[in-house]
């Protein structure tokens, strides 16, 4: 038997144990349980399906469907044009009629920054897709 006042390393379930960092790939394990409110949107999701792992993994595909949208999608912006477009997002959240009208709004907004061309950005705006413009509100964090 050895002296040593070694303290074995705290195992799950443990209240001392520490969840290892993960990365973001490795981020495919179980995390537990979390409750969610279902809003209209997940409401109309998951409609019909009564079954917590039938919800569970619908929420779960359409998660992964969207995260692979947004590695996809988007628009190559320069910093005037993102600071514009942040500046007509900081109403906070958009809805998707909002972010359909995003080329409108830019060519409305009274918004001036040095060396944005709010005619250039509209155009881009417009012969983005949705997803391309999702994918730009949720970049600066709308």
């Amino acid at each position: 038997m050895s002296d040593s006042t070694d303290q074995p390393n705290p195992v799950r379930g443990d209240p001392t144990w520490v969840a290892p960092a993960l990365t973001r790939e490795e981020k495919t394990r179980n995390v537990g349980k979390t409750p969610v409110f279902f809003g209209p949107p997940l409401a109309i999701l998951t409609d019909g399906q009564k079954n917590t792992m039938e919800i569970s993994g619908k929420l779960n595909r359409t998660a992964e469907r969207y995260l692979e949208i947004q590695r996809y999608h988007g628009l190559e912006l320069n910093e005037p044009e993102r600071q514009c477009i942040a500046h007509i997002c900081n109403i906070g959240f958009m809805s998707p009629l909002e972010i359909r009208e995003l080329p409108f709004e830019v060519r409305m907004t009274s918004f001036q920054y040095d060396g944005l061309d709010k005619e250039v950005l509209a155009q881009k705006l417009d012969a983005a897709s949705f997803a391309d413009l999702v994918v730009v509100v949720e970049s600066l964090g709308f």
